[in-house]
């Protein structure tokens, strides 16, 4: 069974810095993508960063130069990061860490709360 934590949620004012972590446990030896996903009040789940095993990198254009993603493998566990830095408001959400495994399984973590104060 795959199951992903996310940690690293709080809040922080504008212009701040937060570091998201993931893990990744269970039977996952390789995988398609990894990616953060956030959510926001009254609106639709948007990527916000997403890596490939070769760490190709792609960005959404609102965090492009501010968020930077990155994942490490230790042992039977995939930790994924997200570093954001010059938080805005519109930052808020609730971030959620996303595996797609190489048979095009879809793993979810249970999500972490972001929040930049004005």
């Amino acid at each position: 069974q795959v199951q992903l934590v996310e940690s690293g949620g709080g809040l922080v004012q504008t212009g701040g810095s937060l570091r998201l972590s993931c893990a990744a446990s269970g039977m996952i030896f390789r995988f398609n993508v990894m990616g953060w996903y956030r959510q926001a009040p009254g609106k639709q789940r948007e990527l916000v960063a997403s890596i490939t095993p070769a760490s190709n990198t792609n960005y959404a254009e609102s965090v492009k130069g501010r968020f930077a993603i990155s994942r490490v493998s230790a042992g039977n566990t995939l930790y994924l990061y997200l570093q954001m830095n010059s938080l805005k408001p519109d930052d808020t959400g609730v971030y959620s860490c996303n595996l797609v495994s190489t048979n095009s399984e879809r793993y979810w973590g249970q999500g972490t709360q972001v929040t930049v104060s004005s």
